[in-house]
């Protein structure tokens, strides 16, 4: 099982969402829409599921607007995808989190983000370990951070390979030859 986060989502539902920056080269990330939908139909392949935490969901719905129920139903009727909630296990591991943050002097675990922010991220992280998943799509840095040391990967949309096709394509025109 692998995990959406909001940004994962914003560009899997919005083509025009503008591209994320890549963080080696301060560009922005190219073919944003065909890495992610090479990335779906890579995840379907392997028959596994997309768990998207509810505190993602309600992130990505926030900018979503109207087209927020139409995207809803996308979810509920795709077999790949897994709306989980955040629940009584979820909130033991973000209470350990919390607690182990406090305890080394630093509730926000060395974030400068809004607290309110810091327990959002928190949340979908918990929701990912108690699911036991192995990567979380994002390119939020501040997941990253608190999953830096962890067994659950973090994978930023410019970490997406393009589909073999277009690498291709991109090979041979970027070729001196």
């Amino acid at each position: 099982m692998v995990v959406f986060d909001a940004t994962a989502l914003i560009y899997l539902f919005d083509p025009e969402a503008k591209a994320p920056i890549d963080h080696e080269t301060q560009t922005a990330v190219t073919h944003v829409q065909k890495r992610i939908e090479f990335l779906i139909s890579t995840l379907k392949k392997r028959k596994e599921k997309i768990i998207v935490p509810t505190p993602a969901l309600s992130e990505f719905l926030i900018g979503a607007g109207e087209a927020g129920p139409a995207y809803l139903d996308k979810l509920d009727k795709s077999a790949v995808f897994k709306v989980v909630g955040f629940d009584q296990r979820a909130a033991v591991e973000v209470a350990a989190a919390t607690r182990k943050a406090i305890d080394a002097g630093d509730k926000r675990g060395g974030s400068r983000s809004a607290w309110s922010k810091v327990k959002f991220d928190r949340q979908i992280i918990a929701i990912a370990k108690v699911e036991r998943a192995s990567a979380i799509y994002s390119d939020d840095i501040h997941i990253g951070q608190f999953l830096k040391n962890s067994e659950i990967d973090v994978v930023r949309v410019g970490d997406l390979p393009l589909p073999p096709e277009n690498a291709q394509k991109q090979l041979a025109f970027d070729s001196p030859n």
